[in-house]
Formats: C-alpha cells, structure tokens, sequence
C-alpha cells in the first residue's frame, strides 16, 4: 500500500551519476553525496539507528526499533522491525514515514539513487515508491521475489520461481542489459552499484555483469576456486567493488583505479560491507566498530585509522525472533538486548542449495529388532482392547440416556425458563417498533437467542471482564427520582441523550446517578421516537453488563413519562474534555497527557469490541461519538446512549437495510449514501473520535482555507495525515510526543485512518484496533525520554 509521499528534499532533482548505498537492507548504509554513514546500534533495548557525518554524531527519531537500513543519494531509509513500516530522512535528518501497514509488511528494503523498492511478505511481490519525477515503476511480471537489490535508475530480484534474474527501472537500458547478461543462471544473492551487479551462483561463483568501468568486473579469478564468500559480503561502489573473503574475513577490493587499497584493512577481518562511490566502509568482528577507507572518504576524523568512526557498536545483522537454523552469532542476546537473537549465515547458502539432513536415532531409544509376535498375542490384545472400548462407550450411553431424561423432567417442571440473554424488562408490544430514525427495529429473536447459548458461553470465557446482566433493573417512582433531582433542578441538569436530558441525583439509599428523562411533546412523531429510544435502550442496557458500558439502575414508565437510571459517571464526556471546558480547565485536564487519550478510546473501543463479537446477538451502536464515551471516578472510558441502537447480523459479512441514522461529522459515509447498516459504521464513528482526540478539532468544523465554510474534519487531516502532517496537526495542548510515544501516536493515526474509509470492507475490526490501540497503550507505558544527541567531532 503506497500512502506516503516523501518530502522533495529526499529526492533531489540532480541526477549525476552518483552510486548509492545500492544492494538489499543491511546494518550498515552510506549516503551519497553527503558522506555520512547510518548503522544500527547494538546493545540497546531498541535497535535504533545512530548516524555519523561532517555535524558529527545525531540519532535518529523517532526511535524505533529497526531491522534493516539502505541507503541512496543523500538519503536513507530503515525498516523497523517487523517490516509494518520504513522511515526516510536527508542529509539534515529530516525524518518521514513512508510507509505503514499493520497487515502486509516488507522485508528486503532496497534505495537506488532515488527511489525506494521492497517485497511484500504476504505475496512476495515487489513495490516500488517515487524515482525521477515520482514515475519509478514496479515490476509488472506477476512473480514471486526471493531477494531484492537496486542501483541507478533500476532494481533487480532473484525470482522464487527459478531464482533467474529480473530487473526493471528507468533506465531500461541498464536493466536489459544486466538481466540479459544474467540469463538463465541460478542465482543465491544479488547486490548492485551504480550500473553493475554482482551475486553468487548456486554453484557457487562470482558472477558480475553491467559497466565494467574502471575494470569493476575484472575480479580476481582466484575468488571463484579459491576462497569463500558471504552472500552479504560484497559491497558495489560507481566504479569498483569490495568483498570479504573467507575463511579469515579480510577485505579484497577491485576496480576504482586501485583507490580503495591501502594499510587500514590489512589483517583486520570484517563482518560486512557497504560502498560509497569510491569509497567503501566496512564492520569489524573484532568490536563491531566501522572503518572506512578509499580516495572519496576525507573527513577528517580518525576514520582512517583501525579506530573507527565515533559510532557505537552496530549489530551484524537484524535481530529476530525466529529459530536459527545455522547457529547464533556470539553473544547475540547481549547485542540484541534480549530481544532476540542474530543468525549465523549457513555455509551452505553458498555453493550447493541446502538440503536437509536425516534427523539422527534418538539416544534414549536406540533401535531394536522389530518383536515377532504369535497371531494369538496379538489377538488376544485386540480383543481387550475391544472390550475396553466397549465398556466405556457403554457406561457413557446410559450416563447421557440419564442426563436426558433429568434434563427433560426439569424443564417439563419449569414454568417459565430463565434466559439470561434475552432482556429483563421488557414493555410495550412485541412487534417492530419505529426507531429514531423513523426505521423499523427488529424485534429480539428468543429462538436465535436459544440456539446460540452454547456459542455465548464459549465467547464469554474469551470477554475477560465481559458478562450478561442476571440481575433485573430497579423500578422506580416519579417521585422517587423527582426527590433525587431536586424536582429535576437546571442546577442538577449534566447534559442530554438521544432521547431527552440527563440529571445528576442521588437515590435515598446514597447511591449517585444520572436519571435520562424523555422529552414530553404533544407531535407523535416525537412521541413515537421517545418510545423507541427508550425501548432500545431499556433492553439492551438490562441484558448487557460490561466494564466499558454505562450500566443501567432502573427506570421509571409512569403515563407518558419515561426514564432511565445510569450509574454516575463523575468525570463527564470525553467531548467536555476537548472542546466545552474553559481554556484554564482544558489546560489542567488529566487527558491532556496522550497515553491517557489513547487510553479511553481503547476502553471504548473494548466496549464496542463487547457488542461487536461477544454480544448474542451482536449490538451495532450506530451513534459513537466523544459526547457518548463517559469517564467514571477512575477515568475509565465507557460507551452510552444505546437509543440508536439495533441488533446486528448473525452471520459474518451480512448487511442490514435501514434508513442512515446517527450524529453529523460521525456518521458513515457507505451507510448513508446506501443505508446498509453493517458493525463497520461503528468503525467509522470510532475512527472520527481517534482523529478528534490526536487533533483536539470538532467532527464539524470552519474551514478557514474556504471562507470559513463548514466541513466535515475527516475532509480536513485526513489528506494531511496522508501528506506527513500528522506532527503539524496534533492538539498543542498535549504537547510533542517523544520516544515510544511518537510511535503510539503514529499508530494510533494510521488506525485512524483505516478505520475511516470511505468503503467499509476497507476498515478493520474491532479486534484489529483493539489491538493496535493496546500495543499504542503499551510503548506509552514503556515511554523513554532520549533526544536527538549530537556528539561534536
């Protein structure tokens, strides 16, 4: 999914014939150009990325956790960990996200001079993002890639198929030529320069083909028979190349007019590679320091010498949480910080393809000599063992036969069975009664309900805190509730619902509530909503109980008045934190911190996840808005007013039809253009709220770009999210994100963003933003406090 642009500084317009950090993702990248080298730094809790240039040491943010790096003109992007996402910066270390998706991540993360190419885990093809004048192209064979590598202008890949060559760019000339040279051969690994590519064969040889300037293809012939190399040990520059040579680890170099020979490398064995256009830096095994050398390297640091660039340890390769299945790199769980471990590259990736070997006898049971046994052994054994059998499925008829007809004289004794689903109260006529919208609501099912006990069980295990109401609500008087109100005093008046106002009350016993009272009007109309909603919410509230939804008290159904008792909920609506407080109370809000805004929408979101997927049958909410989540004495975030509300599709994938209702600047789009009501519309509800808490703006706002016009706020950030604004964009109140809370607050928009599209098989589940919104929680709990640091030369 490509949805981000990278800023023009990135991608400069200058297209001299520069070599970037060409070659798939690696530890270790250059940029070119500005002579400065990115690496990802070992023993730390995150395998963030620490850069070195001519301003000296900067790290980079946010500080993510990373697993491969690449760079290219003046520019480098890294993969984080997981491949959900890549960053790019420029030389000054402007940072972008370029790409986000929580379902189809990358791995082999490849820059050219100016563009960006990646394989899609799920289907192994390739994407491609922007190149001259934004046209780079993606492969357009509908094949599988085992690797990646790019340069000037093109990309080539090892196809999963037959492991040949494929290669596509803009310069068409330079991709025709190499994966012609290439032809039918059997590749293992590819990296690229400027315009000539190098790899392994499966056979083992060193193949090279492209420009041969300066002799960059003229390698030493002893490299084919004589020593061993990595797969990960070439570097490509613009006119020469660097690889390390086993079993000792030394660096041989070829090309470049003999430039990138001298005493730095001599004896010192490396770990890998990576080439700048005439110059090459590599990392040494002996303390993971990276040295740099050649004729384009004159910073004037002690880069020249065995010490290394002033960066900290680079890890030697991506951490990961899979078994290796050719060893552990030594002390891998100090280098990855426990977060996993580094694999050893098998010797066999080079040379033969890897087979797998027979596994060896197991020492507690060496082999026997197979038992002879006489025909009436083993008869005899048969026989028991059918007259094991047959006991117990014996035993076990009569036990059912016994539990039936128990079960049968109970129920023929009941009058009346007890359904804990089905609601407590129940008033009015059993047909469909109009809902708010003038649509019909359909009546509960007892018989669904029935049939899908078993299923409620099973899904209420799963709830956690998640349970059915088996208690009925109260009934209370007018008067009772008149008395708790002080007559239904202004003064005691804490909002309104979808059906009337909302007062503050205490009952006799001390308990302090919130009492809805309906609307009293002489027009049907409004009377017939006030039933509806009343109706809607008295069922639904009585047969469901949940941490994050409002609980129901009681109600009151005195001649045409018609009220609901809630528990209290002493910290009001999360939309009185955002926009109807005075700026001094806004200021000293307790939401004004992001983990506890991504907190509440995560408490709604599991309230909603409740109705969604554990509910029987499930609820659509049809009105989720910031005035609808209400915050208790704990601010714990719970969803109300379920006046809107309908029973959902049983299975899977079904659409209701009913006529759009909701709140403006909340509702579905798809619902109502088309008034296919699906669990989706309640996503979409979610994502505004997500986008209004990350942005602190009304759903409905003025558009000071257009007169001042109203517009819905999706129309308004969400091209701007889009467009890398997310920072420019967020509520100043909260102040900047730092560390792992730049990350939440990223994730939290890119759920955001999902959750609001405009179809609604484009939006995720509930479970799916549970999800995101958890681990969103979760790095701010984990949140650190480290900054940019630079480290003068």
């Amino acid at each position: 999914m490509k949805i981000i642009t990278l800023l023009t500084v990135i991608f400069i317009t200058d297209f001299t014939l520069l070599v970037n950090g060409y070659g798939s993702s690696s530890t270790l990248a250059i940029g070119y150009g500005s002579q400065t080298v990115c690496g990802i730094v070992a023993e730390e809790t995150r395998q963030k990325i620490q850069c070195f240039g001519r301003n000296g040491s900067v790290l980079i943010q946010p500080n993510f956790s990373y697993e491969g790096i690449s760079g290219g003109k003046d520019f480098f992007c890294g993969l984080t960990s997981g491949g959900s996402s890549f960053f790019c910066w420029d030389s000054v270390f402007s940072v972008k996200r370029v790409y986000f998706n929580t379902t189809v991540r990358l791995r082999d993360l490849s820059v050219g001079e100016d563009h960006v190419c990646a394989i899609k885990n799920d289907t192994g093809f390739v994407d491609c993002w922007r190149g001259q004048n934004g046209n780079f192209p993606s492969p357009v064979i509908p094949e599988k890639f085992q690797s990646l590598t790019s340069g000037n202008g093109f990309s080539c890949g090892i196809l999963s198929s037959n492991q040949t060559i494929h290669c596509w760019g803009i310069k068409n000339d330079i991709a025709s030529d190499i994966q012609n040279k290439f032809g039918s051969i059997s590749m293992l690994s590819l990296n690229a320069g400027a315009s000539h590519v190098c790899g392994f064969s499966t056979n083992g040889s060193l193949i090279c083909n492209g420009n041969n300037a300066s002799g960059q293809l003229n390698f030493p012939s002893s490299l084919n028979s004589t020593w061993v190399l990595e797969s990960s040990s070439l570097a490509l520059g613009l006119n020469h190349t660097c690889a390390i040579t086993k079993p000792n680890g030394t660096v041989v170099c070829w090309g470049g007019n003999g430039g990138l020979t001298g005493n730095v490398t001599q004896g010192v064995p490396f770990e890998s590679l990576v080439a700048g256009s005439d110059f090459t830096c590599g990392l040494t095994t002996s303390n993971l320091s990276v040295i740099c050398w050649g004729a384009g390297f004159s910073m004037n640091t002690t880069a020249n010498s065995r010490n290394g660039l002033p960066l900290p340890k680079i890890i030697p390769g991506p951490c990961t949480q899979s078994l290796c299945s050719c060893g552990v790199y030594p002390d891998s769980d100090t280098l990855c910080s426990g977060s996993g471990n580094i694999c050893r590259q098998c010797e066999s990736d080079i040379g033969t393809p890897l087979t797998p070997s027979p596994l060896p006898p197991s020492p507690s049971s060496p082999p026997q000599e197979p038992r002879r046994q006489s025909f009436w052994t083993a008869r005899n054994k048969g026989l028991l063992a059918f007259a094991i059998v047959g006991s117990v499925g014996t035993l076990l008829g009569i036990c059912t036969v016994i539990y039936c007809l128990w079960t049968g004289i109970c129920c023929c004794r009941q009058k009346k069975i007890h359904n804990s689903v089905q609601p407590t109260i129940t008033r009015g006529n059993s047909n469909p009664t109009q809902s708010g919208s003038g649509s019909l609501t359909p009546p509960f099912s007892r018989s669904s309900t029935i049939r899908r006990q078993t299923s409620l069980a099973m899904r209420r295990q799963r709830s956690g805190t998640s349970s059915i109401r088996g208690d009925r609500a109260q009934e209370f008087s007018l008067s009772d509730l008149a008395l708790a109100t002080n007559q239904f005093s202004l003064e005691n008046k804490i909002g309104g619902g979808s059906f009337g106002l909302v007062y503050k009350g205490k009952l006799s016993d001390g308990r302090k509530v919130a009492i809805k009272r309906g609307e009293n009007s002489s027009k049907l109309k409004k009377l017939q909503e006030k039933e509806s909603a009343f109706q809607s919410e008295l069922e639904f509230l009585s047969r469901l109980h949940h941490k994050h939804l409002v609980g129901l008290v009681g109600f009151c159904v005195e001649k045409d008045e018609r009220l609901l008792v809630y528990e209290y909920m002493k910290n009001g609506a999360l939309y009185d934190h955002l926009h109807s407080m005075s700026n001094v109370e806004k200021s000293s809000s307790i939401l004004n911190s992001w983990k506890m805004r991504i907190k509440v929408v995560l408490d709604a979101a599991r309230g909603i996840e409740y109705l969604h997927v554990y509910a029987v049958p499930p609820i659509i909410h049809r009105d989720i808005k910031s005035s609808n989540i209400l915050l208790d004495a704990t601010w714990t975030g719970k969803v109300s007013d379920f006046g809107l509300s309908l029973m959902g599709p049983e299975v899977e994938g079904e659409s209701i039809s009913m006529k759009a209702a909701g709140t403006v600047g909340y509702m579905d789009p798809e619902y109502y253009s088309l008034n296919v009501l699906t669990p989706k519309t309640d996503i979409y509800c979610l994502g505004v709220v997500l986008l209004e808490v990350l942005t602190g703006k009304r759903a409905i706002l003025k558009d000071e770009d257009d007169g001042g016009n109203l517009i819905r706020m999706v129309e308004l950030v969400v091209p701007k999210i889009v467009n890398g604004e997310l920072w420019d964009l967020l509520d100043v109140r909260v102040g900047k994100p730092e560390g792992n809370e730049a990350e939440a607050v990223e994730l939290a928009a890119y759920t955001a963003l999902r959750c609001v599209n405009v179809e609604g098989k484009d939006r995720p589940t509930i479970s799916d933003i549970v999800a995101n919104l958890d681990r969103a929680l979760l790095l701010c709990e984990e949140m650190d406090f480290d900054g940019i640091t630079i480290v003068s030369e």
